[in-house]
């Protein structure tokens, strides 16, 4: 899974949406007069084209530089209610305007910008529509764990970009104050997380908190520069001075209401359906995450089919091994054995390097492009491993960067060696790097294009990537052939027990069971995947539905065109557009194979012509 730039969750740090409100940014609002006029003038094709163009531009701009929605180089984001409200009506004004564009006069292109710009929108609607910045962290990351990333957005390279960083530190009070009320308003109606998921997440908080500002994770960047002035020296003191009395400040009054509020008074119940609006925001998140119209129903279903089918390909494993007993039986032996496990924290990262090395050199068998940004291998930040998922893909912030592979190292006996290769394929290549990293680089599509992520369509590559291991002897043991099993069946489990905790029911120690009774992975990994989806509602939900629509595709297109098939050109057909809603990658996916059927066709008719 990608970080949230460190990448996105539903329960974001400041999510925006939509209520009856008022005001509007005026120059913007011009602008969408124009835009409507344009269209109502006439439907002729370069009229509609332009007015898409001219509003997306539009849209950016304003995401950029005035909403609520972005920490950039030059502000820590104003989340004030009437900033949430200015931006929400804004948003609503947009989505009018877009709505208003002939979209039978536009591109196939086109058409699918539009979608994802109405997505993005839409999504900014609905999460201020219920409340979720009452709600701005899950079990593993919150906004206080996103500033630690700041600094990436800023170059150092002058005194100038140093003054704004220094700015950004002193603002971090105020904008703590604002979240901080926002999760007071959501303990008021019972709209926070339960307690069984907050336990110990203060210690994320704490770790920041450094009684020699000198120490500090904020300070770092400034102690790298290598150049020498007296102005540079005023600036780090500048720094040092807003690291103790602003950055420390703000975090310590943050672990305090934790500790003394919000964790005492969490709900015991697990359910978002017991917030306000609760099961309407699931089926909301459902539809967000898998881009389906799909019932929490019906997804649970799905799931359990699921199970039962990959538990039968795991006994095929314990077959070739000539393991005499359970499926269960051999999953404890899986996570006692220490044969299975590094011993030291570097040992993993080597192992995992190594494994990233090996899929490398077997990218051309599967693809005719591959991406020209590079990425590295790292362990996930200490403050925040604890209570962090195994692994993670983190993109690059700008164009001098790499993308990185995390691993996690802490609890090394908890981090089984079988299982690093399919996480490896998912987190790396040709999973989320590959895949983001191409969708970056389509410098010709517009930026809503390639900064969109789209969960049902980026984790279920994800997880199709880990089968593609298979395709080219990635796996070289039953046991790591068990552990690409084990998580795909991590995934199927998860339609199984994110819809069974959220809407239907179950306790947490029924999920935890469940997991335990069903993958191999170890206890600790699966109490924090179980707090991950009790925190993050309906998110897990996209990589096992995203995964069954691409093999179901993969299959229609290897039926359809028989021999004219290829592998290569068919994920190229996958990845060309970005990062898409299913539905759109049906529709392009069809087109792919008309087009293959279309050139066999018009062979064949020269060959007889000859």
């Amino acid at each position: 899974m990608p970080s949230f730039t460190l990448k996105h969750f539903s329960v974001s740090c400041c999510a925006i949406g939509l209520m009856t409100l008022s005001g509007c940014n005026t120059t913007s609002s011009m602008i969408l007069s124009e835009n409507v006029a344009v269209v109502a003038s006439g439907s002729q094709a370069n009229q509609a084209s332009q007015a898409l163009t001219n509003l997306l531009d539009t849209i950016w701009s304003y995401e950029m530089s005035e909403a609520s929605t972005e920490l950039t180089a030059s502000k820590i984001p104003d989340i004030s209610i009437e900033t949430l409200e200015k931006d929400a009506k804004q948003f609503q004004t947009y989505i009018d305007a877009l709505h208003a564009i002939d979209k039978t006069a536009l591109s196939h292109e086109e058409q699918i910008t539009l979608t994802i710009q109405l997505y993005r929108l839409q999504n900014y609607v609905d999460e201020f529509r219920y409340n979720a910045h009452f709600v701005p962290l899950t079990s593993e990351y919150g906004f206080h764990s996103s500033l630690l990333n700041m600094y990436y957005r800023f170059d150092f390279t002058d005194n100038q970009s140093i003054q704004g960083y220094i700015n950004t530190l002193n603002d971090i009070p105020a904008y703590f104050d604002q979240q901080i009320a926002y999760m007071r308003q959501g303990m008021a109606v019972g709209q926070v997380q339960p307690k069984a998921v907050m336990e110990g997440f203060e210690a994320s908080v704490a770790a920041v908190i450094t009684d020699n500002p000198l120490d500090s994770p904020f300070i770092a960047p400034l102690m790298a520069i290598e150049r020498d002035s007296e102005a540079l020296q005023v600036l780090k003191t500048q720094a040092i001075d807003a690291v103790t009395n602003s950055v420390n400040v703000a975090y310590q009054t943050f672990y305090d209401f934790l500790v003394n509020e919000y964790i005492p008074q969490a709900k015991t119940d697990i359910a978002v359906a017991s917030w306000p609006n609760g099961r309407e925001f699931y089926q909301n998140r459902i539809k967000h995450y898998t881009t389906l119209d799909m019932t929490a129903d019906e997804i649970h279903t799905i799931g359990l089919k699921e199970v039962a089918r990959i538990r039968n390909d795991m006994q095929g494993v314990l077959d070739d091994l000539g393991f005499s007993g359970t499926i269960n039986e051999f999953i404890d032996f899986l996570r006692t054995d220490k044969q299975f496990y590094a011993d030291t924290p570097d040992e993993l990262i080597d192992y995992a390097m190594v494994l990233s090395k090996r899929i490398d050199a077997l990218l051309p068998q599967l693809f005719n492009q591959l991406p020209r940004t590079p990425y590295g291998v790292a362990p996930v930040p200490d403050s925040i491993a604890p209570k962090y998922t195994t692994g993670r893909y983190v993109s690059p912030r700008n164009d001098r960067q790499p993308g990185y592979y995390w691993v996690n190292t802490y609890a090394l006996d908890k981090r089984p060696l079988y299982a690093l290769p399919a996480l490896t394929l998912h987190e790396a290549v040709p999973g989320h790097h590959l895949q983001i990293s191409l969708a970056r680089e389509m410098t010709n599509l517009p930026q809503v294009r390639r900064s969109t992520y789209i969960s049902a369509f980026g984790e279920g590559w994800g997880l199709y990537s880990e089968f593609l291991g298979k395709e080219v002897g990635f796996y070289e043991t039953p046991y790591d052939e068990f552990g690409r099993l084990s998580y795909e069946m991590w995934r199927a489990c998860r339609l199984v027990v994110d819809t069974g905790m959220h809407v239907m029911g179950w306790t947490r120690q029924q999920a935890l069971d469940y997991m335990l009774e069903n993958t191999a992975l170890s206890e600790h990994n699966v109490t924090t995947e179980i707090d991950r989806y009790i925190s993050w509602p309906g998110q897990a939900l996209s990589y096992k539905l995203g995964e069954i629509k691409i093999k179901e595709l993969r299959a229609q297109a290897t039926q359809i065109l028989g021999d004219d098939f290829d592998l290569r050109e068919f994920h190229a057909a996958i990845l060309a557009h970005g990062s898409v809603p299913l539905t759109v990658l049906e529709q392009n996916i069809n087109m792919y194979i008309e087009r293959i059927q279309t050139a066999a066709k018009s062979t064949e008719t020269s060959a007889k012509s000859e």
